[in-house]
């Protein structure tokens, strides 16, 4: 994940992000499978668990700073660096449970965050109010929590072979 201004193009925001969560929760499939051994992916160690509360806490750190600049407050940072750590409950096996509900917190993540970039202007989706990168550009930033999930990658019997 990087700090640089996010990069966007022609797509809608709201199918942005709808469509990371599609591509989270199509690998999230996968790792009923995973072996329990934590996987390396640049400077950092990668579980099922750890990728889904990531790409979660991400939708809703944004969420709230989109939400706290349209009502016109000073937004709240998060200084926990969270993918810098892994906790016990990263490393615990991920089961067709934590499947079900990772798909259902996710799907209403993206509903939430959908139903409220749709009801943007494409004024106010480029002309965001306060300090920071564009309502349209946080949109297009909250999709690459892909990276998240990619790390973990495709666990099923022919992608498992890392």
């Amino acid at each position: 994940m990087s700090d640089e201004i996010p990069t966007t193009d022609e797509r809608e925001p709201a199918l942005v992000v709808t469509s990371m969560i599609d591509r989270v929760l199509e690998l999230a499939a996968t790792w009923t499978a995973w072996d329990g051994r934590p996987l390396r992916a640049d400077d950092r160690v990668h579980t099922p668990h750890k990728a889904i509360r990531r790409v979660a806490d991400h939708l809703i750190d944004h969420l709230a700073e989109v939400e706290a600049r349209l009502a016109g407050h000073a937004t709240i940072p998060d200084h926990w660096h969270a993918s810098a750590s892994t906790t016990p409950a990263d490393l615990a096996p991920f089961t067709d449970q934590d499947l079900d509900e990772a798909r259902s917190r996710l799907t209403r993540l993206g509903r939430i965050w959908a139903e409220r970039l749709v009801t943007l202007t494409p004024d106010q989706l480029d002309r965001s109010p306060g300090e920071g990168w564009t309502f349209r550009q946080i949109a297009f930033h909250v999709a690459g929590s892909v990276y998240y999930a990619d790390a973990v990658g495709d666990l099923s019997a022919a992608g498992s072979e890392r």
